[in-house]
């Protein structure tokens, strides 16, 4: 079966995507799947074989080498960020009627915009940082952030991920800067009110016809917080896999997660992300199309929860494709 692997992308996640993308290819089940990564940047779209470049016609997503016409059974989606995290690869793999593995058009558009997605989160009773909606080119927001919402606060793009252009702003003076990092990277952006707590993230997928939760893991940053940085240089934070937590702690976690997987119509394997202050779970945000690469953590949460990466990746595929087994 061949599996088109997308990866890249046209953000600050360009490389980590990249990343994802090679481990997908290098841990697909060889025996079942030919994978083919394709890297998308811009207007191009190409796989990569040590340095040849093969472009792929975008009038049936296929491509030629040699004297051979290569179409894909599915797309495995492994891009961080836009055209592949907000809905527009999955308008276009829809158009074609070729089956994907991640959150369809309507799903991740409304996910990738942070506050829409907070809005929706909210209306099922899962509690939600206050914040303020903020757009490019509007009047000085300044005035409206001190009168509304208390310090410490995060400043972020509303559309984004990785922390990239993010900020912890503690006090009034350092409020400008971070609203022009955020501004630099989106044109709407997030300042929210930062929530005292343990930072708590579950990996949720649907396989065998049933939504699963994954083992819940405790992000413990090693510097002031969870930031591009913290991430994806090795030794900036502790994953605790799964989370030295109370288990009724967990399941609240896990019945939460499901929920809201259902509830946003999420589909392939998506991470939720909280703040737990002790007593409640503040749900941060979503991410339809998680890390994959080999720091990443829901290759982790698959591990603790007894599966290899390439089971993972297998079921994944086989949900998408209807395959029960």
């Amino acid at each position: 079966m061949n599996v088109a692997i997308v990866a890249g992308g046209d953000s600050g996640e360009y490389g980590i995507s990249m990343k994802s993308g090679r481990q997908v290819e290098l841990n697909l089940d060889p025996g079942k799947f030919i994978p083919y990564l394709i890297e998308i940047k811009g207007k191009g779209w190409n796989y990569i074989i040590g340095r040849k470049k093969f472009p792929v016609d975008k009038n049936d997503f296929s491509l030629t080498i040699g004297k051979r016409k290569i179409r894909f059974s599915i797309v495995f989606n492994a891009i961080h960020g836009t055209p592949g995290e907000n809905g527009r690869l999955q308008g276009y793999f829809d158009m074609l009627g070729i089956p994907y593995t991640s959150c369809d058009v309507t799903t991740s558009a409304l996910t990738f915009n942070k506050q829409f997605c907070k809005n929706v989160v909210a209306s099922t009773g899962v509690f939600t940082a206050r914040s303020l909606h903020l757009f490019k080119g509007g009047p000085d927001p300044v005035p409206e952030i001190l009168k509304q919402l208390s310090f410490p606060l995060f400043v972020k793009p509303n559309n984004g991920g990785s922390s990239v252009g993010m900020s912890k702003v503690n006090e009034a003076r350092e409020l400008k800067p971070a609203l022009k990092l955020a501004f630099n990277e989106d044109n709407e952006i997030i300042v929210e009110e930062f929530i005292k707590g343990r930072e708590l993230t579950c990996g949720v997928l649907r396989t065998q016809g049933r939504v699963v939760a994954l083992p819940v893991t405790e992000i413990i940053p090693k510097r002031e917080y969870f930031d591009y940085e913290a991430k994806y240089k090795k030794g900036m934070a502790d994953e605790v896999v799964p989370a030295d937590v109370p288990d009724k702690t967990a399941a609240t976690c896990h019945e939460i997660s499901c929920m809201l997987y259902e509830r946003l119509n999420c589909k392939g394997v998506v991470r939720f992300d909280y703040i737990y202050n002790g007593k409640k779970f503040y749900f941060l945000e979503v991410n339809t199309v998680p890390g994959l690469s080999a720091a990443s953590i829901v290759p982790k949460m698959a591990k603790a929860q007894g599966w290899s990466f390439t089971e993972l990746l297998t079921r994944l595929i086989n949900e998408e494709l209807g395959i029960k087994r």
